[in-house]
């Protein structure tokens, strides 16, 4: 304290979320700013309306976006909407601030039927 405050906060990865229903939850870059920056990513999204973790929550409007680079396939911004996606966004929270590859990701056994188990169809 007598020194001052030399440390800097780093928020890479720190996730977002709109508590409404269904949540919306956010982590990373979005789109528009991983092209601003000049990096080359690969854009998935998908509508999930239909997937039975909305369908069993009864849920009609849900849906993600997952930008991954395209040379070393880490995990640049993910954006949930729909059940449990405030839940869920911080597994890929965890993904972008330590830099976890797309493909390990989808290596992970998630607990079925849970909505964590989506993740690896998001990327």
């Amino acid at each position: 304290m007598l020194a001052g405050n030399h440390r800097q906060a780093n928020y890479t990865g720190s996730a977002s979320v709109v508590f409404t229903v269904p949540p919306l939850a956010s982590v990373g870059l979005t789109e528009a700013a991983a092209r601003a920056q000049g990096l080359q990513c690969r854009v998935h999204g998908a509508d999930t309306s239909q997937w039975f973790s909305s369908l069993r929550m009864g849920e009609t409007t849900s849906g993600f976006k997952v930008l991954i680079e395209e040379r070393s396939q880490r995990i640049l911004g993910a954006h949930l909407f729909g059940p449990h996606a405030d839940e869920v966004i911080n597994v890929l929270a965890v993904a972008v601030r330590c830099g976890i590859r797309a493909d390990a990701l989808q290596d992970v056994l998630f607990a079925y039927p849970t909505s964590a188990s989506d993740i690896v169809h998001m990327l």
